[in-house]
Formats: structure tokens, C-alpha cells, sequence
């Protein structure tokens, strides 16, 4: 009992040095209005039980959060080959072929029936939890509920936390609950609302499991593909010559993203590829004369270079960074060689 005083009176230093956030409750006087709001949503009162009894704040939840970097001020960006390099490597490579093998009886019913390639899907498992390596081991009950009460994002996490209780009503544990810091969880690492809106039964036994079953993870993956608007046929992106001398402030694009500005200021205009072959942009790959892209040349003059297309952006859906979004498109197509 003594430690357990000592703790919360070193959690409750802490919040006092720490920024000021919306707490205006207890932790306790919060979590009972969220339950509340639960219980009139219908999750049931067993899985209320299980999921909040002996509920805790992690204070380390709130140092990860408060840690995050902020929008940068600066212009500048740092270089994308480095980050490529670190994420698109040999072991993470050799892994996403040997899952892609292990996997390839599913391969044709999944595109068939979302259309996106298996091998953008294998990049994204093999980002997000290097293909089931390492999926997290933070009981999402507590996590979330933590940074509902700090206050700084409630009406986020607090969804996510009531959310993450329906999930729970579906006959899983809070010991299988568990996930990042931040509460997404699984192979794919969905946050709760996800799992509820789009977690995919690939296999037919009756369970949505992106914990653990293959067919599962892939087909869900596929199906947040399919509704961010993935485009059958079209690759992501192709590698494309600049010529020297390129004037860029004639394709600099002119519309500034309602959602993550800085990610699609570097992005140019869009055009057809063949206004960019006019222009003298040779894709290095085929893609259609009348197919829409925007050229990308992350490290400046004389480094690679890409015309993207619109899925692309679909991957942005995924993870709103040019870094996460070039790295699994390349990837991607490093596993399907």
C-alpha cells in the first residue's frame, strides 16, 4: 500500500511540473463518465468490469505523448536516402519475401477482391510491426484511458478508449488487448475505431483476429486500402529522369492541403504523364500517357526522383509522412521482385 501512495504522489509531481493539460477530474471521477457514456453505447457490463477494474494512470503514456515532435518551423527537411536506407533493408527485405511465400495461397482471393496489390499490404505489416515481430505491449485499456483524462486530445482517445470496450465485447481479454503506447494494436497496429469500422475476416471462421491470423491482417489492410480510395492497376509511383536545368517553380503546386500541408507542399503539380514527358520527365517505368501524377524529388537537383500517382496518397492515408509513404512504396516493390 505504501508504494502504491509513493507512486502516485511521484505521478502527481510529475503533472505538476509538467505542461498545463484539460485534467479537471480525478482519474477515477473521469474514468465513471466515460463508463457511462460506454454503458450507453451499449458495451456490456461484464466487459466494463474486466476492462476498468483497477484502473491506473500510466504515466508514461503522458511522457511518450507530450514527447512527440511538433509541426516543424524550419523549411528545411532532412534527407529522405539515409531514412530509406534504415527502413527499406536487407532483413526487412528478405522478411517480406519469406512472408510474401508463406502467404501466397491467399494472394489471389485478396486482390480479387480489393484490388491492391499484396505486396503494398506486406509493407505495410512489415513497417508497422516488422511482420508480427513486435506489436506492442502496452495494455491498451490503460493507455488510452490515461490520455482521455490528460486532456490534451480527450475527444480522440476518449472514442478510441470507448471504442477499444467494444472491441473487448467481442470476447477479447484485456491481457490480449495490448498494443502501442498510443493504442493501436495488432499486425496492421489499427486504432479501436479502426478495428470496428474495417477489420476483415479473411478467412471465414467466423473472427476478424489481426493479432495473429495471416488472411485476417492481409485482407484488412486491403480493405483500408480499398475505401482510402486505392486505384487497381496503377502502381504507387515510378522512379523518372529530371532533366538539368528543371525549372520547378513553373510545376510548384499552388493548393495547400487541408491535412498535413507540409507532407503535400513538396509534391508539384499535377499533370498527365504525357505533359511531364513534354516537359522532359521520363518515367523510368510504364505508366499511362493520360495517367495523373506529381513529380517528387525529396533530396533536391541531381537525387532520385518520382512521378507519384493517386495511390500514393493512399498510403498517406495510412501514415500522413512523405518518409513512411516512400519507404513502403519502395518496399513494396523490393518484396515483389
Amino acid at each position: 500500500m505504501r508504494k502504491f501512495k509513493v507512486a502516485l504522489l511521484a505521478f502527481a509531481a510529475f503533472l505538476v511540473a509538467s505542461p498545463a493539460t484539460a485534467q479537471d477530474l480525478s482519474f477515477d471521477a473521469y474514468l465513471q463518465l466515460v463508463i457511462a457514456k460506454a454503458r450507453a453505447e451499449g458495451v456490456s457490463e461484464s466487459t466494463i468490469r474486466r476492462m476498468t477494474e483497477g484502473l491506473t494512470p500510466n504515466p508514461r503514456v503522458i511522457q511518450l505523448d507530450r514527447a512527440q515532435p511538433g509541426t516543424p518551423t524550419s523549411s528545411g527537411y532532412p534527407a529522405m536516402a539515409p531514412y530509406i536506407r534504415t527502413h527499406v533493408n536487407p532483413t526487412r527485405i528478405a522478411r517480406g519475401r519469406d512472408m510474401y511465400s508463406a502467404t501466397r495461397g491467399l494472394h489471389a482471393g485478396i486482390e480479387a477482391e480489393y484490388g491492391v496489390p499484396v505486396e503494398v499490404l506486406m509493407a505495410i505489416w512489415g513497417h508497422e510491426t516488422n511482420y508480427g515481430g513486435y506489436k506492442g505491449d502496452f495494455d491498451l485499456a490503460r493507455s488510452l484511458a490515461t490520455l482521455a483524462w490528460e486532456g490534451r486530445r480527450r475527444e480522440l482517445f476518449e472514442s478510441e478508449f470507448i471504442a477499444l470496450l467494444k472491441v473487448a465485447d467481442k470476447g477479447y481479454s484485456r491481457n490480449q488487448l495490448v498494443g502501442s503506447w498510443a493504442g493501436a494494436f495488432g499486425n496492421p497496429q489499427f486504432l479501436p475505431s479502426v478495428y470496428l469500422r474495417l477489420a476483415t475476416d479473411g478467412d471465414g471462421d467466423g473472427r476478424a483476429d489481426i493479432f495473429n491470423n495471416r488472411a485476417d491482417t492481409l485482407a484488412s489492410i486491403a480493405r483500408y486500402f480499398r475505401d482510402s480510395g486505392w486505384r487497381a492497376g496503377q502502381p504507387w509511383g515510378v522512379r523518372a529522369t529530371v532533366p538539368a536545368g528543371f525549372n520547378w517553380s513553373a510545376v510548384e503546386s499552388e493548393v495547400v492541403a487541408p491535412v498535413c500541408p507540409r507532407v503535400h507542399e513538396r509534391h508539384s503539380q499535377w499533370k498527365t504523364v504525357a505533359e511531364w514527358r513534354e516537359l522532359g520527365v521520363q518515367p523510368q517505368r510504364y505508366l499511362a500517357p493520360d495517367a495523373m501524377a506529381s513529380l517528387f524529388q525529396p533530396d533536391g537537383a541531381g537525387e532520385p526522383a518520382w512521378l507519384l500517382t493517386a495511390n500514393y496518397r493512399v498510403i498517406l492515408e495510412y501514415n500522413c509522412s512523405n518518409y513512411y509513404a516512400m519507404s513502403v512504396g519502395l518496399l513494396a516493390d523490393e518484396i515483389a521482385q
